[in-house]
């Protein structure tokens, strides 16, 4: 308890929300899922989507997986780019 004001003084502020943001969202989604397409060997492994040829055949567990590592991407290139000011 006696660390939380410092932890609380250094922590960044957050930008709003706005189309630019969900632009980069998105293209960070784009480039993860593209990044999972090539790299997961078994993705098509367990429930399907309702359309495999759109993300090449990957099933419900690999799209997980890829749009959370885009977020977390997305996420520090949200950040990174506000920290800039580019946002």
């Amino acid at each position: 308890m006696l660390y939380l004001p410092s932890l609380l003084a250094v922590t960044p502020s957050t930008v709003e929300w706005s189309p630019k943001v969900a632009l980069v969202m998105i293209i960070c989604n784009v480039i993860a899922i593209a990044i999972g397409n090539y790299g997961i060997k078994h993705k098509n492994v367990g429930l399907g989507l309702p359309s495999p040829e759109l993300f090449g055949g990957m099933g419900h567990g690999a799209m997980l997986a890829c749009t959370s590592l885009g977020h977390v991407i997305g996420i520090g290139a949200i950040i990174g780019l506000a920290s800039i000011g580019v946002l």
